[in-house]
């Protein structure tokens, strides 16, 4: 048949546009700009490139991005001049650079070359590089990896290059919604050992890897030969060191990236699952902050308190030590003999080295070329030299002045030698003497108590072993009924410690009342102390506890698995006759409702503006780490005033992991027929059609926050003005724009009053109706800290709507104080 003329030009049309996307998808030319909608795609597909907004924010920047199905930002040109509409477009100029204009067609960020050139064309690349070349000689003009934001990608080279005198660093956002330079950075650092760093505030150190030897970072425990597969760091001693890394498998989405907090993360796309899990993370644990235990100070977080003296040292101020502050390190007991002027070297008294195992090398390390055997012999005759290590690949170190930042790992890391005096190993000389006659004596005696013990022994391991039993025997349903993912079926329950029921009745005088600490929905809490003076608490389930099974498998799981200074540690469970007891770390400062609705006023009192402060951004922490940073996505389900415990300094740590839930990497919300949790404290869409989020979780701290500004329980409003929560007292107060009635009257202070307000005003839009109204924890702790200062107007929260009453009629009204945690209600 005949195509009619119309037809035949549609034809062309169509056939045009097919070829001109096919072949300049990638590519901004000259005579083509890129409008708001529109994007330029790599050839393969993996990466695009054009305009977005970040998630809680209308303003418009220009990016590179995975090409996923929800794009993941790893470049941003005008970082800090957003776009304020979508009129802007990016094109060439007349003087060849690739710019952004506005809707004024103003130029807000340009690429900068230094020499204009007449024709050139800007082409995204398949390693998500965008490069602007001429177009005549294909020579590169600039390009996107000379100037990095907060992500590294394949073939990126990071770090110093003084031929060209130009550092690339990587640099965080300011917060998840707003992409302008944050507090930190990262990159290599020039030395003769190059390390990665991460600093704060330009230099300050935050945290680093230790030395590159040739293969791995040393600093790195975990950093294995699987790491080899790629990375290469390139250092000619002379100022120019450089990293990049590239996987064999090039089918693999992999990338680094640097958070708003100084966390560095590594990244892998799950193909089948289609989200990002966090394969490596930079710091694990308290012990990863650069410095943490101060000079001559060395980390373990194993151990409790993390903070120790290196051999031979004692802590500068024994007062700070105790209260948990090891900032100002450590002092030599005995000095040097090298320091001394006196003979005693000459008459063998010299210096020895001690050796210490598996360490994280102190920073400030000075490379010597020396042989191994020559490394200790080098240090020993140099008098400033106090400390040194021999790593192959690296070759000797030595280290002048202090030692900072060692860490003790349980493997990996390297033999550090450290300068002592001789009097010390006279000490050591004298330790082993004593030793050498004691040790046959105490054999002796062992060995006739251990012959009296060994039928109590084989008991208690009978027992020991029935309760592991058990233990594990519980987990299989558990799991299926809870949607526990592979990395819960693959802990390690081993390292968990399971405690005999007859050291734990000791330690708690026989769970007698006048060890009890509070009591809950679930059964008892007692304070023990046990053998070794360990203070502990004890969290008993009674029998008729709503929370069975699965409540104490649930939190034995989560919480073994989790490390944070905000989250209460579990040290061990029992299970002998047929109890379920937890065992925790002890707070001795208790809950934090017993400061804020105590019957003490004392207490009451003592819980001023700037201690709030500190509780506030501690609860956030530690729910951001529970929602975004561990390896675990967990929905607490149950967060309240209750459930926070404070430490001795009032550092507040979530508590109570029994409703706790975990979500896989790439589920925003999961539905339950059994709600849990508290009254007052759930989310309308939670208690009412049993549909649970991370959202769930950030409508419970915001009536927490509520509560902390208010000094007042949710329900302790239900006689004023009618309202019924303390959420309709906080609405009502909002539309009056009186504010500041809600606040305690004992934390007014002109001083903090603006903080304060914006305090609650985080906290109303935390406990909006609608799940999507109410931001994530990291935008809310951006607001809380004014990374973010332009606060929406929030939308009214749910439950404060009440027909009308009379004074009289509530006056009659009995609320509930709530502070028992429901554990089994069916949705509607």
């Amino acid at each position: 048949m005949k195509l009619s003329t119309r037809k035949i030009l549609l034809f062309r049309v169509v056939l045009v546009l097919f070829f001109y996307i096919a072949n300049a998808s990638d590519t901004i030319s000259t005579n083509k700009s890129l409008q708001d909608s529109e994007t330029l795609v790599s050839n393969d597909k993996r990466f695009i490139f054009g305009f977005f907004s970040p998630d809680n924010s209308t303003n418009r920047y220009v990016g590179i991005m995975f090409n996923i199905q929800s794009p993941t930002v790893v470049w941003v040109a005008n970082r800090d001049k957003p776009l304020q509409d979508s009129s802007g477009s990016v094109t060439i100029s007349e003087d060849g650079n690739l710019v952004i204009l506005n809707a004024q067609k103003k130029s807000i960020w340009s690429s900068n070359i230094s020499t204009a050139v007449r024709n050139s064309t800007a082409q995204l690349l398949d390693t998500g590089n965008l490069v602007l070349k001429e177009s005549s000689n294909g020579i590169v003009l600039w390009e996107s990896f000379r100037d990095p934001s907060d992500s590294f990608l394949q073939y990126m080279k990071i770090g110093v290059d003084k031929s060209t005198n130009t550092t690339n660093l990587l640099k965080s956002w300011k917060s998840p919604s707003d992409p302008s330079a944050g507090s930190f950075s990262a990159g290599i650092q020039p030395e003769t050992v190059p390390q990665i760093y991460i600093w704060k505030n330009g230099r300050l150190p935050h945290w680093r890897s230790g030395p590159w030897n040739k293969q791995i970072f040393i600093g790195i425990p975990d950093m294995t030969s699987f790491y080899l597969n790629g990375f290469d760091l390139v250092n000619d001693n002379k100022g120019t060191a450089y990293l990049s890394f590239l996987y064999a498998n090039q089918a693999e989405i992999a990338y680094f990236t640097l958070n708003s907090t100084g966390f560095l993360y590594q990244k892998y796309l799950d193909p089948k699952k289609n989200y990002w899990e966090v394969t490596w993370e930079s710091q694990v644990s308290e012990c990863d902050f650069y410095g943490k235990c101060g000079p001559f100070g060395s980390c373990d977080p194993r151990s409790s308190p993390i903070c120790s003296c290196l051999e031979g040292f004692k802590p500068k101020s024994e007062e700070e030590w105790r209260k948990g502050n090891w900032t100002s390190g450590c002092l030599r007991k005995s000095m040097l003999e090298s320091e001394r002027n006196n003979s005693n070297i000459e008459q063998g008294k010299q210096d020895w080295f001690l050796k210490l195992q598996s360490m994280k090398v102190p920073d400030l390390a000075i490379w010597v070329p020396f042989a191994d055997e020559d490394c200790y012999k080098g240090c020993l005759r140099n008098n400033s030299c106090i400390a040194y290590s021999y790593y192959i690949g690296i070759g000797c170190m030595h280290w002048e002045g202090i030692l900072l930042d060692v860490q003790k790992f349980s493997t990996g890391g390297a033999d550090l030698f450290v300068r002592l005096s001789y009097t010390e190993l006279d000490q050591k000389r004298d330790m082993k003497v004593a030793i050498g006659i004691i040790v046959p004596v105490g054999s002796i005696v062992l060995a006739i108590f251990g012959y009296f013990s060994c039928k109590y022994l084989a008991k208690h391991r009978a027992m020991k072993k029935k309760s592991e039993l058990l233990l594990r025997e519980s987990l299989p349903n558990f799991y299926k009924e809870s949607m526990v993912t592979d990395d819960l079926n693959q802990a390690k329950f081993e390292e968990l410690l399971v405690y005999n029921f007859d050291i734990l009745a000791s330690a708690t005088d026989n769970f007698h009342l006048s060890s009890k600490l509070g009591q809950g929905g679930f059964g008892p809490v007692y304070k023990g102390k046990l053998p070794e003076g360990k203070e502990i608490a004890v969290k008993r389930l009674s029998q008729s506890s709503g929370q069975g099974l699965e409540e104490f498998m649930n939190e034995v799981v989560v919480i073994s698995k989790l490390q944070h200074r905000n989250l209460v540690k579990l040290l061990g469970c029992c299970t002998e006759r047929g109890e379920k007891m937890l065992v925790y770390e002890y707070m001795p400062k208790r809950s934090l409702d017993a400061y804020l609705f105590g019957s003490d006023p004392e207490e009451k009192e003592f819980l001023d503006w700037s201690k709030r402060v500190i509780i506030i951004e501690g609860i956030g922490r530690g729910l951001l780490y529970l929602h975004r940073d561990s390896r675990l996505r967990i929905i607490h389900r149950d967060l309240k005033a209750s459930n926070i415990l404070l430490d001795e300094q009032l550092n507040p740590k979530i508590s109570d992991f029994g409703m706790a839930r975990i979500f896989p990497g790439n589920q925003d919300q999961a539905n339950t027929e059994r709600v849990v949790g508290t009254y007052g404290y759930m989310a309308p869409e939670y208690a009412m059609e049993g549909r649970f989020s991370e959202k769930s979780d950030v409508y419970s701290f915001g009536v927490l926050l509520l509560e902390i500004i208010s000094g007042r329980r949710n329900t302790s409003f239900h006689q004023d003005d009618c309202a019924l929560s303390l959420l309709a007292y906080a609405w009502k107060c909002w539309n009056e724009n009186n504010i500041v009635e809600l606040v305690d009257p004992k934390i007014i202070d002109m001083q903090f009053e603006r903080e304060i307000l914006r305090c609650a005003h985080v906290g109303l839009l935390c406990v909006q109706e609608y799940a999507e109204d109410r931001p994530n924890v990291s935008v809310v702790l951006s607001m809380l800290t004014s990374e973010i200062s332009d606060l929406p107007s929030p939308k009214q929260p749910a439950f404060t709507t009440r027909p009308s009453c009379s004074k009289k009629e509530s006056s009659k009204t009995q609320g509930s104080v709530n502070t028992v945690s429901i554990t089994i209600m069916e949705g509607r």
